[in-house]
């Protein structure tokens, strides 16, 4: 096997040293050596590569975070003009039950009030068509909300989705001006009608018993309650919901003392458990008018107003006519 021999030589006085060592072993030395070289090369362009992008980095970090900030108050305020909306379209539900008009559902009309989705929380995101399509339109939407570079997938995504979401609430909001308007023109000619129509609470208290079926406090039963009883103290003063004309004044079995008002154009209210009426019968009162004070007579577990509002001789429930 060849051999490389290595002579040291140190000085005069001292003897020469050789060392023989093989040539398969020097070749193995020498890559051992080259391949740790190699290796701390490649580690040291690494950090310098790390060192030098690490701004950007933070930069683009940063950047997202700024984006998904800008998506939240988006989603927050999107949210916020859905709920208007809908509070609008409550309001005019009982706008049209009060007026008697086309599209208050359960008051004599059909419904032909705006249709809308669950306009509460985005769609799912439907980007159709190509990949290349859908991320196109995806971009377009962040630009659309004023996100910057660099903006993650799933942002991309949201943005997409809320701005789907952005368009429902423009088409619904314009649906509901132009129903809104409809509205307006029909209660110009309704004036006297809304004047008649039960509008505010009848008392001051707390609202303890809603319309519908219940658990009766009497009987432990399911049985159908016809109005709403608004607990208060004794003698709180009970109040005409509209202009109208006392039907009645006495007793009426369970509800012990109560009022009977007659609003016309087929709505009529009652008012029980009173401790005693400030109005007599054939007298005409107008919406805010004392008519009777609270109190527990008949059958009652303590002072309170039952209150109930007919249509056509049928209950229908109180809270669909109260605005205030």
């Amino acid at each position: 096997m060849e051999r490389y021999s290595l002579i040291l030589v140190t000085d005069e006085t001292r003897p020469i040293r050789r060392f023989d060592v093989r040539r398969k072993f020097l070749h193995q030395l020498v890559g051992v050596v080259a391949g740790l070289a190699l290796i701390a090369l490649v580690a040291m362009i690494d950090w310098v590569g790390l060192r030098i992008e690490r701004p950007e980095l933070v930069k683009l970090r940063g950047e997202a975070e700024r984006n998904r900030a800008k998506i939240a108050a988006v989603e927050a305020e999107l949210s916020a003009v859905s709920q208007q909306l809908e509070q609008v379209r409550e309001f005019e539900r009982k706008i049209r039950i009060i007026a008697n008009l086309p599209g208050a559902a359960g008051a004599g009309g059909e419904d032909v009030s705006p249709a809308a989705d669950d306009l509460g929380a985005a769609p799912e995101l439907g980007l159709g068509g190509a990949p290349e399509a859908g991320a196109a339109q995806a971009a377009g939407a962040a630009a659309a909300f004023g996100l910057g570079a660099g903006v993650p997938a799933d942002a991309i995504e949201r943005t997409g989705a809320l701005r789907e979401l952005a368009q429902r609430l423009g088409i619904s909001a314009d649906e509901q001006r132009l129903s809104l308007v409809e509205l307006l023109d029909r209660l110009e000619s309704k004036q006297n009608e809304l004047a008649s129509s039960p509008a505010i609470w009848p008392t001051r208290g707390w609202l303890t018993s809603g319309f519908g079926n219940r658990t009766s406090p009497f009987t432990g039963r399911r049985q159908f309650h016809s109005g709403i009883d608004i607990a208060g103290r004794a003698g709180t003063d009970v109040l005409a919901p509209a202009r109208g004309v006392v039907a009645t004044v006495g007793k009426c079995g369970y509800l012990g003392n109560c009022v009977k008002l007659e609003h016309g154009h087929g709505i009529t209210t009652i008012y029980g458990h009173l401790r005693d009426a400030a109005v007599s019968a054939g007298q005409r009162v107008e919406r805010g008018q004392v008519i009777a004070s609270m109190g527990n007579s008949g059958r009652s577990t303590g002072p309170h107003l039952h209150y109930t509002v007919e249509v056509r001789g049928k209950p229908v429930n109180p809270l669909d006519y109260i605005f205030d």
